[in-house]
């Protein structure tokens, strides 16, 4: 499954109906769509593919690239668009240090709005957090995380934000940056962690893995995700697909029957 990919983007309007054709025909089924990018309209945008295709399921938020320009109006849309059973979590949302574009302050604020809004909702959170361990963990205790539960999502922290993220019943999801020539420090975390707590995801268009890097990414990619990270665990590709498809309705509260 792959559990992060921003269908509604702009990227995939010349081929959409293609690139989910493609997803289903390298097994990759269900997929979890989100709807927090670019534009607000992504949202409604995503539910209504989530409608459309049985097997693809909504995530609705605000990026927080956005958060300086998500006005109450938008928050009461997306918690009326979040009451749909198509929504099976609220996100991305979270702290972008990296790049800031919005001020950090109001960054934390919209974090917390959906934070509530998911204890409210009870449903899970989709968490980006860049550059910003520390205030995320804070944010996430404060706010009674526990309750909501969720991801971190295109996880590329330490160990210890792991551990901590764990200990707070988080899953960890994990790119196709796994598979790049530099980032032995976070195939080292993947080692370290336990199977039953990992996600797999593109974060299609973005962060394609190799074979396929420097191209756009999409879900059927997320097959070669799978492939490294049952070569980091020690599992046949299968069971890595079983196990992190199993971990995904867990976290998603997906009913499989």
């Amino acid at each position: 499954m792959d559990t992060h990919a921003h269908l509604a983007m702009k990227a995939f309007d010349r081929d959409r109906k293609d690139v989910i054709l493609r997803a289903r025909k390298a097994g990759v089924s269900p997929m979890i769509a989100i709807g927090s990018g670019d534009r607000f309209e992504e949202n409604a945008e995503t539910l209504e593919l989530a409608r459309v295709h049985p097997d693809i399921f909504a995530v609705i938020g605000s990026h927080p690239h956005r958060a300086e320009v998500t006005i109450d109006e938008e928050l009461l849309a997306i918690e009326g668009m979040a009451e749909s059973p198509r929504v099976v979590a609220l996100g991305e949302t979270g702290l972008d240090y990296h790049y800031n574009n919005s001020p950090g302050e109001v960054q934390r604020e919209r974090f917390r709005d959906f934070l509530s809004m998911a204890r409210q909702q009870k449903k899970p959170l989709v968490v980006h957090s860049r550059e910003a361990e520390s205030d995320t963990l804070s944010i996430l205790r404060e706010e009674g995380a526990r309750d909501a539960g969720g991801v971190i999502h295109c996880f590329t922290g330490s160990y210890a934000f792991a551990r901590d993220c764990l200990d707070l019943g988080f899953y960890l999801s994990f790119t196709g940056v796994i598979t790049f020539k530099r980032s032995e420090a976070l195939r080292d975390v993947v080692r370290r962690i336990p199977p039953d707590r990992i996600l797999i995801e593109t974060d299609a268009p973005y962060l394609a893995p190799v074979p396929f890097r420097g191209r756009r990414n999409e879900p059927a990619h997320v097959v070669a995700v799978g492939e490294a990270l049952a070569g980091l665990k020690g599992l046949s590709v299968e069971d890595a697909a079983n196990i992190t498809t199993v971990n995904a309705n867990r976290c998603f509260r997906i009913d499989t029957d």
